[in-house]
């Protein structure tokens, strides 16, 4: 289950959805304009790699690019379940694609802390309730994956990973709802420092490489990771925040108002339980109005909602209010 478009189309005011409201970046949109889609990218993304190293401050031998984040997720529990069977551990309220990956795989699912885990999923901030999950005492001994999709996406607080938390996982990045553009897929995964973990990274690095497709990335998909590196697309994305922590704040008033109770997050989103009586998200959509179910997170009896524009959360109320 996602939120976006439905087999009704776009909703006129989607809430459903975590894309950066305040975009899409205007570089990003730039330098996909200026695409040459009639010629492969380089099929070993070497200028890619090393830009995207540089900017992490890693080697190029540790970036593992993915078509998507959720094309990561099911690499890497399919090449896991070769390397190290078991179960796989999550936070009690996580992305579907997490357990959907074991489940295809024939592995079990349980929670972190499980000493039998051999994979571990963690978010920072997780989604659906935008929180941060503290790193685990035993980083070294599980291969650990830590989803950093929504970091660039944090309005406040501080991460609770320290520099040698990271090199101890893999730490999963997708900028496409960052830079508004969640219809581009492209992904990327930087994998743990060999020196900081007790298990042979060599074989699951080796593996994800001889299980990625083909050209995992088109020339978008290039285009857009490149610019995401750039300084200014970053001093973009510092302004967007500022606003998109605006729209926050005024959504969870315009709930708490109407009675629902809101729930704390760091992130561009929010979850909220409603109160008795408020129409369900079904009839929301009937209204033009996209709120997420969060059942399939784990988290049934609320919704997710991401930071919008005063006018779509004038248009939330008046569906709310029944108009």
């Amino acid at each position: 289950m996602h939120g976006g478009p439905d087999r009704h189309g776009p909703a006129p005011w989607d809430f459903s959805t975590c894309a950066n409201a305040a975009g899409p970046c205007p570089a990003a949109v730039a330098a996909l304009q200026r695409v040459d889609p009639t010629r492969y990218p380089d099929s070993g993304y070497h200028a890619l790699r090393e830009r995207l190293a540089a900017w992490h401050r890693v080697t190029p031998e540790r970036i593992v690019l993915a078509a998507s984040a959720s094309e990561f997720i099911q690499r890497i529990t399919t090449v896991g379940t070769r390397l190290a069977p078991g179960a796989v551990a999550l936070p009690p309220h996580a992305y579907g694609d997490y357990a959907a990956a074991a489940q295809a795989n024939g592995r079990a699912c349980t929670r972190l802390g499980d000493p039998r885990a051999s994979l571990r999923w963690l978010g920072e901030p997780s989604s659906p309730l935008g929180q941060d999950t503290p790193p685990p005492p035993d980083l070294a001994r599980v291969p650990t994956v830590l989803d950093s999709v929504y970091a660039p996406l944090r309005l406040g607080g501080a991460s609770r990973w320290a520099t040698a938390d990271r090199q101890a996982v893999f730490v999963l990045h997708g900028p496409n709802k960052a830079l508004g553009l969640c219809g581009l897929r492209g992904a990327y995964a930087i994998a743990p420092d060999a020196d900081a973990v007790d298990w042979d990274l060599g074989a699951w690095t080796a593996a994800l490489a001889a299980a990625e497709p083909s050209w995992p990335l088109g020339a978008h998909a290039v285009a857009m990771l490149e610019i995401w590196t750039e300084a200014a697309t970053q001093r973009w994305l510092a302004g967007a925040r500022l606003t998109l922590g605006e729209w926050l704040a005024g959504l969870r008033v315009a709930l708490e108002e109407l009675g629902f109770e809101t729930l704390p997050s760091v992130a561009n989103f929010l979850c909220v339980r409603p109160p008795p009586g408020a129409p369900d998200a079904a009839s929301l959509r009937r209204h033009g109005v996209a709120v997420r179910d969060t059942g399939s997170f784990g988290l049934p009896g609320h919704w997710r909602l991401s930071a919008q524009p005063p006018a779509t959360v004038a248009a939330l109320r008046a569906a709310l209010r029944g108009g």
